[in-house]
């Protein structure tokens, strides 16, 4: 504060209007190292100064009788290094301006008070190792705030203070560089550079500024790797899996990333292809698997050698050597109470379908190869043998059948059978058993699909009407055939004929010049069908051809009913009892229809083996009750008239045996009167009819052997009849014997 304010010495402003017009009557108001004065200022006191402007009155302040201007407080060019003011002389009495404002500047005069400075650090860089002397690492920069214009204020100049020998930095570019060659990253991989940014041209009293510079060594692969022993020793069960680690081995790469990357492989020699080794990603370590499996009854130990090397390679430095090592492994296989093996991983079978219950069919061998060898028991696996078709000797490992074998239910079976050892029976094996059931000729070959054949009535001799084919049911073979022919007994004169194709098909062919419907409409051909199997089978299929109505091109107009294709395998004979069956058939509904109109006819049956319907049928009209001669009523009266040598219907007849004659029975007048008293009731009737009829009676006598069957002469109640002597009679009269029978015990008049 108070100090004057210095300008340029002799410096004059000139003061100019706002409108930008010249200097107003030629005044000029000097500024020199003591401040303002205006030519009108005669130092009589009579001059006041006035100041305004960019920082009048907070800056700066102005003498109003000297018109010195003093800084009331401190100035900071690199704050602001200028200050626009504008200065007026006034009258002091009037207070009327002496001049018109002039305007000035005040420059702020730049000292050297900034140090330099690092805006951007600390900073980070990297190098890769073993880089040469020179290498590009880092360019830094220093910035001085005071004015480069004036003097050597921002004048810098770098310097390492930290850092050597290993790095040098350019004075004027700030740029960093190696200074050793060779630095290796596995020795050091971090430094720290310390630099300094000095201005004043680094000249003694200059100011100065640090930053600090972290420079990395990125790796390079120019280690190879290596194996820290030269032999590896591992242990490995006999039981190990195959496919399962069994064992590591590491070699140590002091490289970073992907320059320690390592691959490792087998030489091949000794024991190599059992074994195979890969790369654990994470660790680097070398994985060996089994590849096939041990057995330590076979070979008790294996060597071998694997070789590491790096997997991304820098060719600059080949000439260090080559990039892999290599280690010795040895295996010791540990022996393992193991379970059975098996002779065959899959055992395949062969037996015939129908095979009796009971066979053998094959075996199966499982051995303990352990040095202490046990017994072996076999079993079959219930779970893929539920059914229970097959059986196994425990001891010696035969397998046999359990179960009559159909290949054309299941043409294959397959299940599992397990060994164990007797003296350790968890340990155990399994093996899958395939047994195919072979085919036995056993079915006929038969006509494929029903066909419906037709022949047309103007056919010529030796046209194709039909193609046929066959099917088996068996299994057949692989060129298999069959044959067709006409069946012996429609070989003789036959109207068709069978033309065999020798490609399992065969054609109907005619051997008529024209057929005639009406004729003939069906023919039955009966085809012989044989396979070429052992045994041979064969069957007889019957074809039924249909002559129909046909145009001049072969084209079918009309046929009465559709072909018919008889049931495969029917005899010729055979087809002729269904025939004589149908006819008989018809004969019996027949004969039942013609009966059924003979009964409504005549209402009573005549028979003259009986007496009692012994009915003499006469065409003629009589004269009425008194015409006897067209019947003997004596008949009636005298029972000797029937006739001798007769047997009775409703007893079986000894075999030749006649009846013995009757004595003759005296005329009774019981039957005079039994006829006289029917003869009245049917002459009251009013129901008879008004035409001459005839009314029978029959009356069996007192002197009849078998007794009488009708209401005449009979108790009273039915109560007093005994019906036991029914069952006496035999079976044809059971039915009316338990009939009776239940009736009498149901009686309620004998309960008591």
């Amino acid at each position: 504060m108070g100090h004057l304010v210095k300008a340029l010495t002799g410096t004059k402003v000139q003061a100019r209007y706002p409108d930008g017009n010249g200097m107003e009557n030629g005044y000029l108001i000097t500024v020199n190292d003591k401040g303002l004065h205006s030519d009108l200022d005669k130092g009589e006191g009579t001059v006041k100064y006035t100041l305004s402007g960019d920082g009048a009155g907070t800056v700066f302040t102005i003498d109003e009788t000297t018109g010195d201007i003093h800084a009331i407080r401190s100035l900071d060019r690199e704050e602001k290094p200028f200050y626009t003011l504008r200065a007026q002389a006034v009258d002091i009495e009037t207070r009327k301006p002496l001049e018109p404002e002039s305007e000035f500047i005040i420059k702020v005069q730049d000292i050297n008070d900034n140090e330099p400075k690092f805006l951007d650090g600390p900073y980070v860089a990297s190098v890769p190792e073993m880089s040469p002397v020179g290498a590009y690492v880092l360019q830094v920069k220093a910035t001085d705030a005071d004015d480069p214009t004036y003097g050597n204020s921002a004048r810098v100049v770098y310097s390492i203070l930290q850092g050597q020998p290993y790095f040098s930095i350019d004075p004027k570019t700030g740029i960093i560089r190696t200074a050793l060659p060779n630095m290796d990253r596995e020795v050091k991989e971090q430094y720290q550079v310390l630099i300094q940014a000095k201005d004043m041209g680094g000249q003694l009293g200059g100011l100065a500024g640090t930053t600090v510079v972290n420079i990395t060594l990125s790796d390079v692969n120019d280690n190879p790797p290596r194996f820290p022993k030269s032999i590896f020793h591992l242990k490995v069960p006999e039981s190990s899996p195959v496919g399962s680690a069994i064992g590591r081995i590491r070699a140590v790469d002091p490289d970073f990333g992907q320059n320690a990357e390592i691959e490792y492989n087998i030489v091949p020699g000794d024991g190599g292809n059992l074994f195979d080794i890969v790369t654990d990603e994470d660790t680097q370590e070398g994985v060996i698997k089994l590849k096939k499996p041990l057995d330590f009854e076979t070979k008790k130990a294996y060597t071998f050698k694997v070789e590491a090397s790096n997997l991304h390679l820098d060719h600059r430095f080949h000439s260090a050597g080559p990039f892999k090592d290599t280690a010795t492994v040895k295996i010791s296989v540990l022996d393992v109470d193991e379970p059975p093996v098996f002779s065959k991983p899959l055992y395949t079978m062969e037996v015939y379908e129908d095979t009796p219950v009971g066979t053998i069919i094959g075996a199966v061998t499982a051995q303990d190869l352990d040095v202490g060898s046990s017994a072996v028991r076999y079993f079959i696996d219930w779970k893929s043998d539920g059914d229970s078709y097959f059986t196994i000797d425990g001891t010696e490992g035969t397998i046999a059948t359990n179960e009559l074998l159909d290949r054309e239910s299941t043409a294959q079976y397959n299940f599992s059978i397990i060994a164990s050892k007797v003296s350790n029976p968890l340990l155990t094996s399994k093996v899958n058993i395939l047994i195919n059931v072979l085919d036995v000729n056993e079915f006929p070959p038969e006509i494929s699909v029903p066909y419906e054949t037709a022949v047309c009535e103007n056919a010529k001799p030796g046209q194709i009407i039909q193609i046929v084919s066959a099917a088996d049911r068996d299994l057949s073979p692989a060129g298999q055939q069959f044959s067709f022919r006409l069946s012996p007994e429609a070989a003789i004169k036959p109207n068709f004929t069978v033309r065999d194709f020798r490609n399992n098909t065969a054609g109907i062919e005619t051997r008529r010049n024209g057929y005639s419907r009406r004729q003939q409409e069906f023919y039955f051909l009966p085809v012989v069908i044989e396979d070429s199997s052992y045994p041979v089978q064969s069957s007889t299929n019957t074809m039924t051809i249909r002559v129909c109505r046909c145009d001049s091109d072969g084209t079918i107009l009309s046929c009465n009913v559709e072909a018919i294709f008889l049931p495969v395998g029917l005899s010729t004979g055979a087809l002729i009892a269904i025939l004589l069956c149908i006819i008989i058939l018809l004969a019996i509904v027949v004969l039942y229809v013609a009966l059924r109109r003979q009964r409504k006819k005549d209402t009573l049956m005549t028979s003259k083996e009986d007496i009692r319907d012994n009915v003499i049928h006469y065409d003629d009209e009589g004269g009425g009750e008194e015409d006897t001669q067209a019947f003997d009523i004596g008949a009636l009266r005298n029972p000797t008239a029937v006739e001798e040598n007769q047997v009775r219907r409703d007893i079986k007849p000894d075999a030749l045996c006649l009846p013995r004659p009757r004595p003759p029975v005296e005329d009774s007048t019981d039957i005079r009167d039994f006829i006289h008293q029917r003869l009245q009731e049917h002459d009251l009737d009013p129901a008879a009819p008004p035409y001459d009829s005839l009314a029978t009676f029959a009356y069996e006598g007192a002197g009849s052997l078998a007794g009488s069957l009708s209401s005449i002469d009979s108790l009273a109640t039915d109560g007093d009849q005994d019906y036991d002597y029914l069952a006496d009679w035999g079976p044809r009269f059971k039915v009316l014997a338990d009939l009776f029978g239940e009736e009498e015990s149901y009686n309620p008049d004998k309960v008591t």
